[in-house]
């Protein structure tokens, strides 16, 4: 027989459960961790949307079953990367020169990835035309009159310098650079003795409304005169012509202080020093500072993939914001996170490095300097020994003065 008395006790029960301040507590946690997942869900579609510059129905069309979401490269097992670094296109100086060319491939089978730097006076020819220019050119000259070709030319020239296919390419600027490593919460790096770059960022340039301190030095142009010796034979003298003074930047407003330096020793890097620090070149080398670029690369890569940053929403909300306006590729947004999550299986790859260098174990040589200044080309004026060497780089021994990081 129903009881009544019974059925009440149940009812206040229930109602002085849903009313437990605990309770609450716990479902309004639930409520704001669902909605910070749908936020950041969505968020993560948006900029992977912008930065690939892809359509949302084509990335959605990947989400349906049975169509095919393998990457390029992925059947083959070797997926090859080219990665730009750049000013950015709005700031002064060559901003859409590819002033740091890494391409990174991943052998997915065997947990190995290599590093190759192309130096950016590699001169080389742009597709398309006859012309030749410098490497890091050949982005800026695709970027021109709005034509967007800048990653497509790159991976083509590329292509042609290592003899393997360049699948994607991507870019940063110096700030999605610096944001990006700010998010992660910097990174640690040990130097063996301390590192000073006195020359770069206080260079003389031309005065102008930045450059506003003489230096007494002016630029020079070389004017040419014909004259004639006393047997009447023509000759021509060079004489060096004063044509413009030239001036640094006051003090405080140079580009990393005027003069950089970090101690020896341990120490965590932010994302002004960090880029500092891959920028400087002038006191060693364009080869030196592209080992460092390597060295950085994994370093983010390694904090990118630990625990700590994928477990922190704001930390991965940062590392979003540093990508949206600062990073271009022409992955899709699908193609990405596939990517990604085939890396984050080999987090700790072997990595095989090598920098393009002019040095005994290097692939290139500067000729005489002529009409376009210092350059460098492959030895035997061809690519066949650097085809050679992408091609073996996972069986070669390491390039002897690489650090390992």
């Amino acid at each position: 027989m129903f009881n009544s008395k019974s059925s009440q006790n149940v009812s206040g029960a229930k109602k002085r459960f849903y009313q437990k301040k605990g309770f609450k507590i716990a479902t309004g946690i639930l409520l704001v961790l669902l909605l910070i997942g749908g936020v950041f869900a969505w968020k993560t579609n948006s900029v992977l949307t912008k930065i690939s510059g892809g359509g949302i129905l084509g990335n959605l069309s990947h989400i349906v079953p049975g169509i095919n979401n393998e990457l390029k490269g992925e059947k083959d097992g070797r997926i090859n990367v080219a990665i730009l670094g750049m000013r950015g296109a709005d700031l002064p100086g060559g901003g859409t020169l590819a002033d740091s060319i890494v391409v990174i491939s991943i052998l997915l089978k065997e947990n190995k990835v290599s590093m190759i730097s192309v130096p950016r006076d590699l001169y080389v020819t742009v597709p398309g035309t006859q012309d030749q220019q410098k490497i890091n050119a050949v982005h800026a000259y695709g970027e021109q009159d709005g034509k967007d070709k800048g990653l497509e030319n790159m991976k083509i020239v590329l292509g042609n310098v290592l003899g393997i296919p360049i699948h994607y390419a991507a870019s940063i600027n110096f700030a999605g650079f610096t944001q990006l490593v700010d998010a992660i919460g910097g990174v640690d790096i040990t130097l063996d003795q301390p590192f000073d770059e006195s020359m770069q960022f206080n260079e003389e340039h031309v005065c102008d409304s930045f450059f506003t301190i003489r230096t007494g030095n002016w630029e020079n142009k070389i004017e040419r005169h014909t004259k004639h010796n006393a047997a009447g034979v023509a000759y021509v003298v060079k004489t060096k012509v004063p044509k413009y003074p030239l001036c640094t930047a006051p003090k405080d407003t140079l580009e990393c202080g005027g003069d950089f330096k970090l101690p020896a020793g341990k120490q965590t890097l932010n994302g002004a020093n960090a880029l500092c620090y891959v920028r400087s070149r002038k006191t060693s080398s364009d080869f030196e500072r592209a080992k460092r670029q390597q060295q950085v690369i994994q370093l983010v890569k390694d904090k990118m993939l630990s625990i700590g940053t994928l477990a922190d929403f704001n930390k991965l909300n940062g590392i979003l914001n540093s990508l949206g306006d600062n990073v271009r590729t022409d992955m899709q947004a699908w193609e990405m996170q596939k990517f990604y999550e085939l890396y984050k299986t080999i987090p700790t790859a072997q990595i095989y490095q090598r920098v393009l260098e002019n040095s005994d174990e290097g692939l290139l040589y500067n000729p005489p300097e002529g009409a376009a200044g210092y350059i460098l080309l492959p030895i035997g004026d061809n690519y066949d020994k650097i085809h050679e060497m992408v091609k073996n780089i996972f069986t070669l021994p390491a390039q002897s003065d690489i650090k390992p990081k």
